[in-house]
């Protein structure tokens, strides 16, 4: 059988806490240091504190170690997993592999997708360095992922949903090149997402001031059975700088997925931690920060990839205007009906782009149809508007967040003289008795009595689910037990059963080999800036070879003067962002 996980980001540990709630089987955070998002950090105090809750239900905390190291911070990086393995960590994300040669670091090790693994040989490189786990590149098809799978005994970790960056990961230079802020360090300016002119070599603009790096993010929610099938063990959400309702909100919509697709074949598949999720809210990631939805290269094709017109989150799309009133300072908006109901509220946040930026509103007031808010410059009829934050939804998430139990079986026996035992036994295999000594009288209602034990012992106690199985009592007898006895003795036995580690169920995952010498060599200093399966010719239809189109020269990304080379590698299929 084999164990699924659904990998979940926490920018710090009230988000990892949310993520176990709404159904992960792990989580990742960023430690103090080192980890590819500089505002991400978390100091050893929080990760254990998320450890500690995370581990009551069997899930994972792994921890990012995935910046490029230079040599003299490898003792403060080796003293920080130190203190973070001691605080409780299941594995280490990293880039540079000479950690694989330090024996005192006995966790797992998974090489990130900065390791830029998108073929089995770069896949065999990192197994046979040390790492139990390969976090593949994003631009693979599941063809390439079989071929790996076939090829590695390492677990398989592949990106599934989130923000996509547009070159291939640990293969970007273009923020350090700009801004000398260099995204290997954590400290990325997100280059991808600004405007550029699109300009030929003679200086004519083919395009102005569009985000012509900028892909939409990944969803591929429907996909995670042909991913399973392919060889994915684990499914990983990206996201440590995203808020806490992104997290609930798209952890909880995966987590679904995945209990259907392990309930339809419960002999194949399994979830990698315990507890049942109960409660909360309805998950819809069309609410959530995105920037409209891609499946990538996952079939093998190409599609449209980009979100030209606009880098940043749009949300659900409404339809285009058909009316904007002024009264006053204050617009009325009026919004065509649709087939599809959406309800709109006072506070909705909306959005629409002009002139290649996207520009945002808050609702005063929503009747139907109809929305009232203050003047917003450019909004005209016809422009088409989207929903990018809704105030009931949110609401809901606040005001109905998930519960997670791990649930308890429990058998009562009593004997003579009034002995009440309980035996427990918790879904992942922790168990425990105890015994009481009741000094009351005999219930003159046998039946009601049973029941008063059944009802009161099968409550939720701590992050328990008990049930009550068999009630085994001699000669027809039962004492006249009280709901606040019953719900002390619940309340003593899942504190007993708090002082037991969970259970793990066991990952594919084998004793990692001692790499006895890595060393990595230096980049080439011709490598591009950018290297990227994305290209700007198929997006605008310029293909010479998949869509005919007539030669274009050579082409140039100019952003405040700046000016960038493209370079177009057609055997290849990928595109490459050069300096000018």
């Amino acid at each position: 059988m084999r164990t699924l996980e659904l990998l979940a980001p926490a920018r710090n540990a009230d988000i990892g806490i949310a993520a176990v709630d709404c159904g992960a089987d792990a989580v990742y955070i960023g430690g103090p240091a080192y980890g590819a998002r500089r505002d991400a950090g978390n100091s050893i105090e929080e990760i254990e504190r998320l450890c500690t809750y995370a581990h009551r239900f069997g899930v994972r905390v792994y921890v990012t170690v995935n910046t490029l190291l230079r040599d003299e911070e490898l003792p403060q990086v080796h003293e920080q997993m130190l203190a973070s393995q001691q605080a409780g960590v299941d594995a280490f994300i990293i880039r540079d592999l000479r950690i694989c040669q330090w024996k005192d670091i006995t966790v797992p090790l998974h090489a990130s997708t900065q390791c830029a693994i998108r073929d089995s040989s770069s896949a065999l490189r990192c197994e046979q360095a040390g790492c139990s786990r390969l976090v593949l590149e994003r631009e693979l098809s599941l063809e390439d992922i079989r071929s790996i799978r076939r090829s590695s005994s390492a677990e398989i970790e592949f990106f599934v949903h989130g923000a996509l960056c547009v070159c291939y990961s640990g293969e970007c230079r273009l923020s350090e090149f700009l801004d000398g802020r260099s995204g290997d360090r954590g400290d990325c300016i997100q280059a991808c997402r600004s405007l550029y002119d699109l300009v030929d070599s003679s200086g004519k603009v083919l395009v102005r001031k569009k985000s012509l790096l900028s892909l939409k993010d990944l969803n591929l929610l429907g996909r995670l059975s042909e991913l399973a099938a392919a060889g994915v063990d684990s499914f990983k959400i990206e996201g440590r700088l995203k808020n806490i309702s992104y997290v609930r909100n798209v952890t909880r919509a995966y987590s679904l997925a995945l209990d259907s697709l392990v309930s339809a074949a419960p002999q194949q598949y399994r979830r990698a931690s315990f507890g049942r999720v109960s409660g909360g809210f309805t998950p819809d990631p069309s609410k959530t920060f995105n920037r409209g939805y891609t499946s990538l290269f996952l079939d093998g094709e190409r599609g449209e990839w980009a979100c030209i017109d606009a880098a940043k989150s749009m949300g659900e799309c409404l339809g285009p205007v058909s009316s904007v009133k002024r009264i006053g300072d204050s617009l009325k908006l009026i919004l065509p009906p649709t087939e599809k109901t959406v309800d709109l509220h006072n506070g909705d946040g909306f959005a629409f782009v002009s002139k290649g930026s996207v520009v945002g509103f808050r609702a005063d007031r929503c009747e139907g149809r109809t929305i009232f808010c203050k003047d917003v410059p450019g909004l005209s009829p016809g422009m088409v508007l989207y929903r990018n934050y809704s105030v009931s939804f949110e609401k809901t998430m606040d005001s109905s967040p998930c519960c997670r139990e791990i649930t308890v079986s429990v058998d009562v026996r009593i004997s003579g003289g009034w002995t009440v035992e309980l035996m427990a036994r918790t879904e992942d295999g922790r168990t425990f008795e105890s015994s009481y000594k009741a000094d009351v009288d005999t219930a003159e209602n046998t039946l009601r009595a049973e029941e008063m034990i059944r009802g009161q012992l099968s409550k939720r106690s701590l992050h328990y689910a008990f049930s009550v199985g068999k009630i085994e009592y001699p000669g027809g007898r039962l004492p006249l037990l009280s709901a606040s006895t019953l719900n002390s003795m619940r309340r003593l036995l899942a504190s007993d059963l708090d002082a037991l580690p969970c259970g793990r169920i066991p990952l594919a995952n084998k004793e990692r080999p001692l790499a006895p010498s890595f060393d990595e060599s230096p980049l080439p200093p011709s490598l591009p800036l950018m290297r990227t399966k994305y290209c700007l010719k198929y997006e605008l239809g310029l293909c010479p070879l998949k869509q005919g189109a007539a030669p274009t020269g050579e082409l140039f990304l100019v952003n405040n003067g700046r000016r960038l080379s493209l370079g177009f590698d057609c055997k290849a299929c990928e595109m490459t962002v050069n300096p000018s």
